[in-house]
């Protein structure tokens, strides 16, 4: 495995990316300046991160206008902690798992 500028292990780095989303993300995104595959990681932590919390905060006002819905908002925060966990595993595995979209984005702002 590559090491960092950080002197971490490039799968370790990019798992703790998203550990604390879009914190981390932006932690690692400024201070690892070698690493591409980290870098991206980052950059796919702080995008996925503010489409969780754009989700989140619809997700809580419709649950203020249509109160029976309030199962959608425990499957969304189920979701989300899937894909967390599921990001997570695939970076600290040493795979560079790209999310439709988001991916791409992350993808060019590293190059």
């Amino acid at each position: 495995m590559a090491k960092t500028s950080m002197n971490l292990e490039e799968n370790v780095a990019s798992a703790l990316c998203y550990l604390g989303l879009i914190i981390t993300g932006i932690i690692f995104y400024i201070i690892e300046t070698e690493n591409k595959t980290v870098r991206f990681h980052a950059m796919q932590s702080i995008l996925v991160s503010v489409g969780i919390i754009i989700v989140t905060v619809f997700a809580n006002i419709l649950i203020w206008f249509v109160p029976f819905v309030w199962f959608l908002y425990w499957l969304v925060n189920l979701l989300v902690f899937i894909l967390w966990l599921v990001l997570m595993i695939k970076a600290f595995q040493g795979e560079k798992f790209k999310l439709p979209v988001v991916g791409d984005i992350a993808e060019k702002q590293v190059k």
